[in-house]
């Protein structure tokens, strides 16, 4: 049986790495800045595929997350002077994402998170779900993975787009708290009461399914 109050059980620190990381991306931002516009190019490779995974987590479609991944780039390229260093480029970088692909949602309604591969990924929302597959084999397995597919998705589906954001950013990419605050543009404490709200629910939805 998978433990429901594992599914958003993570506690994430911002590491010396991370710090790090935004400090070299800062220096790249500034040399772009001063007119090295191919020093761009730097960020796209770094970026580009945790960009394009978060709003595939967030779209359940291949193509729109690709465009709207370039287009992320694209907007961040065309508004670099605007950026100042108040937050990392890494954050500055995910908000465009994000809104852009908010905007995306609220405009074609799309209200699907997950996808039938990313339930058989390395990073499912709680890998706890996986560990359960181990004692089911071939039929079983398939049966019970999309079973839990629709479960995951209608449970989500009663999220509204920023409390799925905020479990995306989390579970998903790994964010911090303070982290996912900045590229939400709110406070901690609401990132907090968010996930607070999403674990209740997913708790609510899924545990009587876990429980067969």
């Amino acid at each position: 049986m998978i433990e429901a109050t594992k599914v958003l059980g993570k506690t994430l620190v911002a590491s010396p790495e991370r710090r790090q990381e935004a400090d070299v991306d800062c220096e790249i931002v500034s040399r772009v800045q001063a007119g090295d516009v191919a020093a761009f190019d730097h960020l796209i490779l770094k970026y580009r595929e945790r960009v394009y995974g978060i709003i595939y987590n967030l779209t359940s479609n291949r193509e729109d997350a690709a465009d709207l991944t370039q287009d992320s780039f694209i907007k961040a390229f065309q508004s670099i002077q605007r950026f100042g260093g108040q937050s990392s480029f890494f954050t500055w970088l995910y908000r465009i994402a994000i809104n852009s692909t908010l905007s995306h949602l609220r405009k074609s309604r799309l209200r699907s998170f997950f996808s039938l591969d990313r339930i058989n990924s390395d990073e499912p929302v709680a890998k706890e779900i996986v560990a359960a597959l181990t004692d089911k084999t071939g039929a079983d397995r398939d049966t019970y993975v999309r079973e839990l597919q629709e479960k995951l998705n209608d449970a989500m589906q009663k999220l509204s787009i920023k409390h799925r954001t905020v479990v995306t950013l989390f579970e998903i990419d790994g964010l911090t708290h303070q982290e996912i605050a900045e590229v939400m543009a709110c406070s901690v404490g609401t990132v907090r009461s968010r996930l607070h709200y999403a674990k209740q629910l997913l708790q609510s939805e899924l545990q009587p399914y876990m429980r067969r």
